[in-house]
């Protein structure tokens, strides 16, 4: 039986990868890959090039949340 849509891809919950593609980390941090992309271009989120390849290092993701709690409340 095929597995029903909407459901996370066994890939993003693996615990043991150490690289993950800038769509996969979205969804790990529950936002939309445009923003994710904006994220790791301004350097907010750590990423590496492989080769041609952009990728988001596993520990990185838990890193940006840690700075996000550390920072400052800004006014609205």
């Amino acid at each position: 039986m095929a597995e029903p849509r909407g459901t996370a891809a066994p890939e993003t919950s693996d615990p043991s990868l150490v690289l993950l593609t800038v769509e996969e980390a979205a969804r790990r941090l529950r936002i939309g890959r445009t923003t994710c992309y904006r994220l790791v271009l301004a350097g907010e989120i750590e990423s590496v090039t492989v080769g041609r390849l952009r990728r988001v290092p596993a520990d990185a993701v838990p890193a940006y949340v840690a700075k996000l709690r550390h920072r400052p409340a800004q006014a609205a």
